[in-house]
């Protein structure tokens, strides 16, 4: 079986080399999945699961009408050219998704089948992109939030704060669970290895909803400062003066009970902290 790593030198995608040491791994250079002729073009006949990594994820930025064509060409447009790729070749298709999808007013988890309500632009194409991979009979969308892995993140940053001895303002009020690009790529090799039904699949951490600003505490806690360091503020006092900043879903919190039934359980999103902060 050949697998393809699409958008190998981002987070998710070092993770999946990880996961699959014997892929083919291409970064953008390697493979410009936006450029529908180098798409077609590649030698896809000894292809047999494609994880589509690759994607615009810069979400502010998204909402400059500057970037529209560019958002779109990654996030939409290139998921329909690896779509008809994939299809001509018979390989499975793992495409990564997002939450933003959703405009977090379900107060509970979302499912799978919760009905797309993008709020930004990223959010759209994302939506955009879910539908271009649905067009794949074998495919998998892995729906996930707050990636956390190798490079820049949000519990980075707050663990070079904290080290630094400063204090930041955090947003209380956006909720959900982080996601450890090592348990995300764990997820997905599941779900391929023991050939679990083609579809949809929510795949985060698991443990106790938090806001950001309880990821941040327990970041602070864990490198020796107080949770009390870290101030809090709503997402609209915090974007107040951020006119360009996308609208973020304020409930980012996705149901696992497929994945688990599944027979994958991802580690609670604690556990994974402790033992990611210990890699920095």
């Amino acid at each position: 079986m050949t697998t393809l790593i699409l958008g190998a030198g981002g987070q998710l995608g070092r993770a999946l080399q990880r996961q699959f040491p014997d892929a083919v791994a291409l970064d953008r250079k390697a493979l410009d999945v936006t450029d529908p002729a180098a798409v077609r073009d590649y030698r896809w006949g000894d292809v047999d699961v494609v994880l589509n990594a690759a994607a615009w994820t810069a979400v502010d930025a998204a909402e400059d009408p500057a970037n529209l064509d560019a958002v779109r060409a990654a996030n939409v447009d290139a998921v329909g050219y690896l779509a008809r790729a994939v299809r001509t070749c018979g390989a499975t298709l793992v495409h990564v998704s997002s939450e933003y999808v959703f405009d977090g007013a379900h107060e509970g988890p979302h499912p799978e089948d919760w009905p797309a309500n993008p709020l930004s632009v990223y959010g759209q194409s994302k939506a955009d992109g879910d539908v271009q991979a649905g067009y794949v009979t074998k495919h998998y969308l892995v729906r996930t939030t707050w990636v956390v892995g190798e490079g820049g993140n949000f519990v980075r940053t707050m663990a070079g704060l904290a080290d630094r001895g400063v204090s930041p303002t955090v947003v209380d009020d956006q909720i959900g669970r982080p996601t450890f690009t090592e348990d995300l790529a764990a997820g997905i090799a599941h779900l391929l290895r023991t050939q679990a039904p083609f579809g949809t699949y929510n795949l985060t951490n698991s443990g106790e909803p938090a806001s950001w600003a309880d990821v941040a505490a327990a970041v602070f806690e864990a490198r020796g400062r107080s949770a009390s360091d870290v101030g809090r503020t709503s997402t609209a006092e915090y974007f107040a003066d951020k006119p360009q900043a996308a609208t973020r879903p304020l409930n980012s919190v996705l149901d696992l009970t497929k994945i688990t039934a599944a027979g994958f359980r991802p580690r609670d999103w604690r556990t994974a902290l402790t033992e990611y902060l210990a890699t920095l």
